[in-house]
């Protein structure tokens, strides 16, 4: 009887990474439901307390993630993949987020990194089944995507559910659009004048771009301003078609207050 009962539930699976919708319509619907943007569109927060009571369908979504086989994944094409990695960091989060509201409802907790373990970040802790295997989100990030794809927008596009994170888009990543929806988020990103921008003391950044600066060309300081020339009259409200390589270059600190709607700013 077990064998038979393992036989099913690898029949169910299979079946389920068969017929996996990489179109990843239910996060859309739950994002749409309960991710608010705002500052023109720059910014977003979640609504935590309603997407707790609505777990069941961000539930169903993570199910439908973890279904996947490594095989099934293998057999993917690169946009397929990266869209599903994304949408699977910023889900997991989501659901961590969730797991531990009452820390945060009741003042225990302020941000993600309160919920780290005595020996682990938050980040460490495997939560979640992917690709077959207990997973964490430092896994996920710095093991598989920053591994096996060469894309630094991936930066303005996962959420750790943070004031200064890139905004959470209120539509899932999917593979025939991603190039267009990294892009958009990227450009959105650096439009944000709480962390990017041009004064009279030089070009200022989000930390992100601190911290992972070797996804950024040759990395450091000429890497990253070369990085960002085409997106120059961006950061500096159409003054510059081109920033100087002796602009000087600094990074804000990062807020790392929940990004809920309780602390929009």
């Amino acid at each position: 009887m077990r064998y038979v009962i393992l036989a099913l539930l690898l029949v169910a699976n299979t079946a389920l990474a068969d017929a996996f919708d990489h179109q990843h319509k239910q996060f859309t619907e739950l994002l749409q439901k309960h991710v608010v943007s705002y500052d023109e569109q720059r910014k977003s927060a979640v609504d935590y307390a309603a997407l707790a009571a609505d777990s069941t369908q961000l539930q169903r979504y993570l199910t439908s993630l973890s279904a996947v086989s490594s095989g099934h994944y293998d057999e993917w094409t690169d946009a397929q993949q990266l869209a599903f990695l994304i949408n699977a960091y910023n889900a997991f989060t989501l659901q961590f987020i969730v797991q531990n509201y009452d820390q945060f409802a009741s003042g225990e907790a302020d941000s993600i990194r309160d919920l780290g373990g005595l020996f682990s970040s938050p980040w460490q802790q495997e939560f979640f089944v992917l690709l077959g295997q207990q997973r964490s989100l430092d896994w996920l990030e710095h093991e598989k995507i920053r591994v096996d794809f060469t894309e630094p927008r991936i930066h303005a596009a996962l959420v750790c559910a943070a004031l200064s994170c890139p905004k959470l888009r209120t539509e899932a990543y999917q593979a025939d659009v991603l190039q267009s929806q990294l892009e958009d988020q990227l450009v959105t990103f650096l439009s944000d004048r709480d962390y990017h921008g041009f004064d009279a003391d030089g070009l200022y950044l989000s930390k992100i771009f601190d911290w992972y600066n070797d996804d950024f060309e040759t990395g450091g300081r000429l890497g990253l301003l070369q990085y960002f020339q085409p997106y120059a009259r961006i950061l500096t409200d159409e003054q510059l078609s081109q920033l100087p390589i002796t602009t000087r270059l600094r990074f804000v600190d990062y807020d790392w207050t929940l990004n809920s709607v309780d602390n929009m700013r």
